[in-house]
Order: C-alpha cells, then sequence, then structure tokens
C-alpha cells in the first residue's frame, strides 16, 4: 500500500537505477548546507601560474582545519575547568588527529618544485602564514605566549582583541595545573597565579607533581591519561612544524620568509618550544 507524504513534506524523487541524472525536491541540499558556492569562490590567484591554486587551496583548506582545532580547544578547557575530563580526552585525541592530516598537507605542497613556487612568489606581497590569527590563537591557547606577535594583528581589531583575550587568559596546561592543584598536588604557587601573558617557565615542583601521576596510574589514571593525551597532542603538532620548515626548505631553500621572519631559520628556532615542558622531562625521572 502506497503512503502519501504530509502536507508540506518535499520528498525526493524516486532513484533511477539506471544512471541517468536524478532531481532531488528538498529543502537543503549538500551543497546549500555547506555553502559550497561561497566556499569554491574563495579560491582566486593572484596569478595565471597553474601552481598558485595549489598555494592557495591548502593554506585554505589548513585554516578551516585550525578552526576545527579551536572549536575542539575551547570546548576541552571549558570542560577542563569543570574536572570533567572524559569530553576533553576525545576533543584532544581529535585535535592531534587534525595535526596529523595538517602535516600530511605540507607532503601534497612539497609536490611544488622552486621554479614553480618562484613563478608566483612576489605577488604574494608580504602576506605570509607567521599573519595566521588562527594559528596565533592555537599557540596562546596551549602556552606559547607572546604578546608582541599579536601586534601582526593590530589592524583588524576584531581579532586583536580575541588575541588579547587569550593572551590574558590561562593556557590549557595552566588549567591543568590548577586542577591538579584541585586534586590535591602540591604546586608551587607561582604556577597556579601569575601573569598568564608570559610564556610559562617549566618548574621542578610542576615535575614532581607529575612525577607522582606517572608513579601510581592506577591510583591517578585519569590525570594519567590527560597527561598522555596532552604528550600526544604536542607531539603531532611538532611533526606538524618539522613538515612545514622541511616543505620551506626543500622549495625556497634559506631565503627570508615573504612576511620578513629568517624563512627556514625561523622555523627551526620553533621546533624548540615547549607547550608542556614537565611532561616531556618527567620522562628521564621516571
Amino acid at each position: 500500500m502506497s503512503e502519501t507524504p504530509d502536507e508540506g513534506t518535499r520528498p525526493a524523487t524516486a532513484v533511477d537505477v539506471s544512471g541517468e541524472d536524478i532531481h532531488w525536491q528538498q529543502d537543503i541540499s549538500y551543497g546549500a548546507y555547506l555553502k559550497l558556492d561561497n566556499l569554491l569562490a574563495c579560491q582566486t590567484p593572484l596569478s595565471d601560474k597553474h601552481d598558485e591554486m595549489l598555494f592557495v587551496v591548502i593554506h585554505q583548506a589548513s585554516e578551516l582545519w585550525m578552526k576545527a582545532c579551536l572549536h575542539e580547544l575551547r570546548a576541552a578547557m571549558a570542560h577542563l575547568k569543570d574536572d570533567n575530563l572524559g569530553p576533553v580526552f576525545k576533543m584532544l585525541s581529535r585535535v592531534a588527529k587534525i595535526q596529523a592530516n595538517l602535516q600530511q598537507s605540507w607532503e601534497i605542497l612539497s609536490t611544488m618544485t622552486p621554479a614553480d613556487y618562484a613563478a608566483f612568489r612576489d605577488d604574494l606581497g608580504q602576506s605570509s602564514g607567521f599573519q595566521s590569527f588562527q594559528y596565533r590563537e592555537i599557540e596562546y591557547s596551549l602556552g606559547n605566549k607572546s604578546a608582541r606577535m599579536a601586534e601582526a594583528h593590530k589592524s583588524v581589531p576584531a581579532r586583536y582583541e580575541r588575541l588579547q583575550n587569550v593572551l590574558n587568559a590561562p593556557s590549557f596546561y595552566d588549567l591543568c595545573l590548577q586542577l591538579l592543584a584541585r586534586r590535591g598536588f602540591d604546586i608551587p604557587a607561582d604556577k597556579l597565579k601569575r601573569d598568564w601573558r608570559q610564556p610559562y617557565e617549566a618548574s621542578e615542583g610542576v615535575e614532581r607533581a607529575w612525577l607522582e601521576v606517572y608513579r601510581d596510574t592506577k591510583k591517578h589514571w585519569d590525570l594519567y591519561e590527560l597527561a598522555e593525551k596532552l604528550v600526544d597532542l604536542e607531539h603531532h603538532f611538532h611533526l606538524w612544524r618539522f613538515a612545514h620548515m622541511k616543505t620551506v626548505e626543500r622549495i625556497i631553500g634559506y631565503k627570508k620568509g615573504t612576511g620578513g621572519t629568517g624563512g627556514v631559520s625561523y622555523l627551526v628556532k620553533a621546533l624548540d618550544l615547549r607547550f608542556f615542558p614537565e611532561l616531556w622531562t618527567v620522562r628521564t625521572s621516571l
């Protein structure tokens, strides 16, 4: 017995198994839901060089993935404040997987030869990944604080204000240390209340607290899992940075970056940065 759709519904037409075009009648389509017309109109290379399209797509896609990272990190920080670690674990795992995906994007970009890039590099002017406000917010959120780095975004008040807010707030790691203190661990007072605008400096007292967690994982299982999720995240973040550095080295050698940075030399220095230093040094103490 056939059924009559309720009044007001717009069912899809029958599927044509012959493979011919199928016309759908529905309130929203795949393209409309994803706003694909707007999204796909954003790829507008400045030159007529074939390889610039890849350069644009890679960087735009990276910004979308960074948007996803920030979505996860903001939510994870809210859960962390409430000592609700279950969602935090999932969100940190997701960020780490996104970082792995971003690492792979450099593999794709590395198919571009030095001659390919040189053909349109001058058209980029002073634009540089160094100016990514989302990347800066990710670094601030994870603890790599530097007020000077926010100045590149002062010309866009809304972005600058957002970065200032994140700069002036505790980082993810700061929230982790506050959680340890709430759980009864002896965290130095100067790590619980400090100038959040300043980069975090490693502490022997904090390392002792993590050492206690690692030496009795059964008792502190959720904190142990939190620590390992953080290590996993930073591990993937460093692989992303390394892949970026090697791709730049492969394509432009040791030329200066388009934004005026040292290029490869600047990226090499970034490899020494640590978000969660005691979680690495504690391994030696075990």
